[in-house]
């Protein structure tokens, strides 16, 4: 986002924050692993799109915190919000040197989603105190990362073709 417009840039950022919040509250579906899958990597991804990698990083780290904070899941939000946060910050660095080509979207989402399955993976295996024990997470994660790369690249594809949204996010 444009630096001079520093309220724009924080109201922007905090709605993005309670989107992500409310994509991933609102729409749950359970996994055999205990968590749930749901469409809030797909607001992850197009906040880093949109606003950007550093305020993409902390709307998404900031707004699925507090998803896991609301919807019962405490252990996790310190490592949700770490996890979000680094998955909306690479998703954002490789999109703003891709953005040019609709592959650029599909490898920015990819990239982002992989800090996403490792990190729950480690943070899993710390709270289970087993690394072979968390791997049983990886596959629902992995789902959840192609959703999320699928959704936020037709989001982001169709936003583009808006004039609109690109007068209000010149990252897009």
């Amino acid at each position: 986002m444009i630096a001079k417009n520093r309220t724009k840039t924080v109201v922007m950022t905090a709605l993005l924050a309670a989107v992500a919040c409310v994509a991933t509250l609102v729409i749950r579906l359970p996994s055999p692993t205990g968590g749930y899958l749901n469409p809030g990597d797909a607001v992850v991804l197009l906040s880093a799109y949109l606003l950007g990698p550093v305020y993409g990083a902390v709307a998404s780290g900031i707004g699925s915190m507090l998803a896991d904070l609301l919807g019962g899941y405490v252990a996790y939000a310190p490592a949700t919000l770490i996890i979000k946060a680094a998955m909306a910050l690479l998703a954002g660095m490789l999109y703003r040197s891709l953005r040019e080509r609709t592959a650029g979207v599909v490898l920015a989402g990819i990239a982002g989603e992989i800090p996403m399955v490792a990190g729950y993976w480690l943070y899993d295996a710390w709270l289970l105190r087993s690394f072979a024990g968390s791997a049983a997470g990886i596959p629902a994660n992995l789902v959840q990362a192609a959703f999320g790369v699928a959704a936020s690249t037709m989001l982001c594809l169709a936003l583009r073709k808006g004039g609109y949204a690109r007068t209000r996010f010149p990252n897009l």
